[in-house]
């Protein structure tokens, strides 16, 4: 008899600019020179906007406040350090998803 065993995803709720919640989960995290990096994938609640997405994975930054107390999530803006980031994340995993270029 196999084990049930039971999957919890890493999940992260953002609010966008008109300030509408959207839920993630977090598939891969990691760190390139001291800065930390996540790979999102959006959750949906129901499964047609699921089947509508693009697949995108989403790359955000992790940045911390002056004091290092509160950490905070922002795009990568730079072209270089975003195709060197994504590149790292399609390369960690292609196992698991289908990229295309």
């Amino acid at each position: 008899m196999a084990d049930n065993m039971d999957y919890e995803r890493d999940t992260i709720t953002l609010m966008d600019e008109e300030g509408v919640e959207h839920e993630f989960e977090i598939v891969d995290t990691l760190e390139d020179n001291d800065t930390e990096y996540l790979a999102l994938i959006p959750i949906f609640d129901d499964p047609q906007s699921s089947l509508d997405d693009d697949g995108e994975l989403v790359i955000l930054k992790v940045v911390y406040d002056e004091d290092e107390q509160e950490e905070f999530l922002e795009p990568i803006l730079d072209d270089a350090e975003y195709e060197r980031i994504a590149d790292q994340f399609m390369d960690r995993l292609e196992e698991f998803f289908d990229f295309e270029e």
